[in-house]
């Protein structure tokens, strides 16, 4: 049987190995990796690139969970990413499914549940428990996106250092997350404000805005 590698990245401890112990009841041989925060995380993603399934909190010491998932998408498009957090309002979950998670679970969930779910994605499904009530619609940022590059002739790098833009990741940040040359960022940057017929960031991101594309 094919080993099955799941990162879990979470900055307390005891809630990350709780998880760990939980996940390990899977009818899978498991290989865990643990990460505390986000960079941490993207820099274990890099070495080995073969997990098979991404769980992560919103809530981390270093960056946005939102942003760790987004630039998960980005660079790892084929590795699944279930959020698992505290914060299960509607605007936190509707922005985690467009940023590209396969699912998101609230930590009140049951050990059962929790398997349950992550068998699921691992299958190629997606587990949004209690969302249809809320008539989320997972990937429509992705599509809102891909059509604003598309409207300016963006390509794929410009589009991803678009997004990070939107954030409010600094070129440095953005470097470090797209794993590009600070000065390739910025060649980036000013194509899209060519693009855009804008002679800065801030006039950017009011374009941006307009377009229906927030951080």
């Amino acid at each position: 049987m094919k080993e099955c590698r799941i990162l879990v990245i979470e900055d307390h401890a005891l809630v990350r190995e709780a998880m760990v112990r939980a996940l390990d009841r899977l009818d899978l041989q498991c290989i865990f990796s643990q990460a505390s925060c986000g960079q941490e995380a993207l820099a274990l993603v890099e070495a080995q690139r073969d997990f098979d399934l991404v769980l992560v909190d919103l809530m981390l010491p270093d960056m946005s969970g939102f942003s760790l998932l987004s630039v998960l998408a980005h660079r790892f498009p084929s590795i699944p990413v279930i959020v698992v957090s505290a914060l299960t309002d509607e605007a936190s979950v509707k922005r985690a499914l467009k940023a590209g998670a396969s699912g998101f679970l609230p930590k009140t969930l049951s050990t059962e549940q929790l398997i349950d779910a992550v068998k699921t994605v691992l299958g190629g499904g997606i587990v949004t428990p209690g969302l249809a009530e809320m008539g989320v619609q997972r990937g429509s940022k992705k599509r809102s996106v891909e059509s604003i590059a598309e409207q300016y002739g963006l390509t794929t790098a410009q589009t991803r250092v678009m997004e990070l833009m939107v954030e409010g990741r600094t070129n440095r940040e953005i470097a470090e997350l797209l794993g590009l040359a600070e000065g390739t960022v910025k060649v980036h940057c000013s194509a899209i404000l060519r693009a855009l017929d804008v002679a800065n960031r801030a006039q950017a991101l009011v374009v941006l805005a307009r377009q229906g594309l927030r951080g």
